[in-house]
């Protein structure tokens, strides 16, 4: 089964996005800041991180760096999802390795289909 990381400090976020990856066979965890998005990725192998950017404690991008940084999380797919649509942030998102970049509000059908285009498919 395949692990997805939500970082969202928006519990409904988590919630909505949770329940629809469930639904379509992945194992979810989450973590409400960046902080407590790298403690995750030091104890679970993910498929996928679903990052937002603006969050207390440690944003999207600065995780996203710390990510990369990182040779053993380094090729971890990365999409941001946020209300954010400035051009200078996704583009810095681009540059440090992010794969995607989702404003909100999204459907849960695109959420599903990224995390299986950028996971492989399948689950």
């Amino acid at each position: 089964m395949k692990h997805v990381l939500i970082v969202d400090d928006s519990a409904t976020v988590r919630l909505e996005l949770c329940a629809a990856l469930t639904a379509a066979g992945y194992a979810v965890v989450e973590a409400a800041d960046g902080v407590a998005g790298l403690e995750r990725v030091a104890e679970v192998a993910f498929s996928m991180i679903i990052l937002d950017v603006n969050m207390p404690r440690m944003g999207g991008l600065e995780m996203l760096d710390h990510l990369k940084a990182d040779p053993k999380s380094a090729g971890i797919p990365v999409v941001l999802l946020t209300t954010e649509a400035q051009r200078s942030l996704i583009d810095r998102a681009r540059q440090a390795g992010a794969k995607g970049w989702l404003v909100k509000p999204v459907k849960m059908e695109h959420i599903v289909s990224t995390v299986a285009q950028l996971t492989g498919g399948g689950r």
